[in-house]
């Protein structure tokens, strides 16, 4: 190991060391006293766009030298809007009630000894992310409210903005009862120090990775700190033959198009054979319409003449561009059993006038988030009155789905006595 390598890992370790011991003093302080920061980070982070967008601009020149796909490019871009929702998401959050101090269950033994289960912090959080500046203030806000510390490890593609936000969050602190050593960012880019978060478990409480399918593999598979998995979103659309047309072209052109890039825009139409016979001209208008490419199967290509051909891979990936997989089914036990060999767990949805079908289709999909007659696009934090989101939770521990301020909690139980014996 090299010098400069060696004070690197030094430095990560020196940064969460700070981070827990600002965890106990964040632990202490009142909603109002968390809220209140909240604001001013708020009220700071528009005050200094300028600052923060010129810092994007670097993110961007590279980017664009490297020749980072469109989709890549809007992920990673800034704007005095975005910017604008960034501090509005810290609003959002402050007004969200504080989930730490509740009292979820309570009862008293036979021997009189009162036991409670009480909604507790998780102390210090790692979040390892790529291309989403928003990430850092989304994190940041939610961890804060929750009473957590958190290091921050973006990716390098988005170093400067990252950076310049954190640099904002934290002279935002200085004027608030929460120590700025609550917010730890590690501006390198070396992986060596991705990798030391993954075994920091006496100072870091969880990990939670948020990016691409090979960054969430890489730490469920190297981390010894426990993992909040978030997942990619290969997420279906399926039309029943009983679907109504104009609904469902609506809903499937809104997932797709809104944001192509994001986790819960949907990636594969599966359609029944006797709805892609009757109507088939109008999807194939739509497609066209919004420039979106699909790849299809046989019964696809007969019958829509632009489509390509699928292959393994378009059922098994995410796109996060306008082009879609389109799979052809007879019936909706073909179209879960699809759903099952290629879904992610993350956002699928049916679209059919039949109640007993949607319903059916609600009991045998295992999925975080599951939708009848409505977008994928809902499976959002903020979408869902959350303020914002830490991530997309896939598995079934803990937390699933978007996760908010609960989230990021854990419980105590307290056991009140009077002398009480065993």
């Amino acid at each position: 190991m090299t010098l400069a390598l060696k004070r690197q890992h030094a430095t990560v370790e020196e940064q969460a060391k700070k981070a827990k011991k600002a965890a106990k003093t964040l632990s202490g302080l009142t909603e109002e006293e968390k809220n209140q920061a909240l604001h001013i980070m708020a009220d700071q982070l528009e005050k200094e766009t300028v600052f923060i967008l010129e810092a994007n601009k670097k993110d961007l020149e590279n980017g664009r030298e490297k020749g980072f796909e469109d989709a890549f490019m809007d992920r990673l871009s800034l704007s005095e809007e975005r910017i604008q929702s960034f501090a509005e998401g810290l609003r959002e959050v402050a007004k969200l009630e504080d989930p730490t101090g509740d009292v979820l269950s309570e009862w008293t033994l036979a021997n009189g000894l009162d036991v409670k289960t009480v909604r507790v912090p998780l102390g210090v959080i790692g979040m390892i992310y790529e291309a989403r500046p928003n990430v850092t203030v989304d994190a940041a806000g939610l961890a804060l409210k929750s009473g957590n510390a958190i290091v921050l490890k973006g990716g390098s593609s988005a170093i400067h903005s990252n950076a310049a936000i954190s640099a904002v969050m934290h002279e935002a602190l200085q004027d608030t009862l929460i120590p700025k050593e609550a917010v730890q960012f590690i501006a390198s880019t070396d992986r060596e120090a991705t990798k030391q978060l993954f075994t920091m478990k006496e100072h870091i409480d969880v990990l939670i990775p948020r990016g691409g399918g090979a960054l969430i593999k890489a730490v469920v598979e190297n981390a010894t700190v426990p993992v909040l998995e978030t997942g990619v979103g290969n997420c279906h659309i399926y039309f029943d033959r009983e679907a109504e047309p104009k609904k469902a072209l609506d809903i499937l052109i809104n997932a797709k198009t809104d944001r192509p890039a994001v986790c819960n825009a949907a990636e594969t139409l599966i359609v029944h054979e006797d709805w892609l016979k009757k109507h088939h001209q109008e999807l194939q208008a739509a497609l066209e319409e919004n420039g979106i490419r699909a790849y299809g199967d046989e019964p696809v290509l007969d019958i829509l003449p632009n489509a390509s051909l699928a292959n393994e891979s378009d059922w098994e990936n995410e796109y996060l561009s306008l082009a879609i997989a389109i799979k052809t089914v007879s019936s909706l036990e073909e179209a879960v059993e699809h759903i099952d060999q290629y879904g992610t767990k993350h956002s699928e949805a049916i679209i059919t006038e039949n109640k007993e079908t949607a319903a059916a289709f609600m009991r045998l999909v295992d999925a975080a988030a599951l939708y009848h007659n409505a977008s994928t696009r809902f499976t959002d934090g903020s979408a869902l009155g959350f303020g914002a989101e830490i991530g997309i939770s896939t598995q079934k521990l803990h937390a699933r789905g978007p996760m908010g301020l609960p989230a990021l909690t854990t419980i105590k139980y307290m056991m009140l006595g009077s002398g009480q014996i065993r």
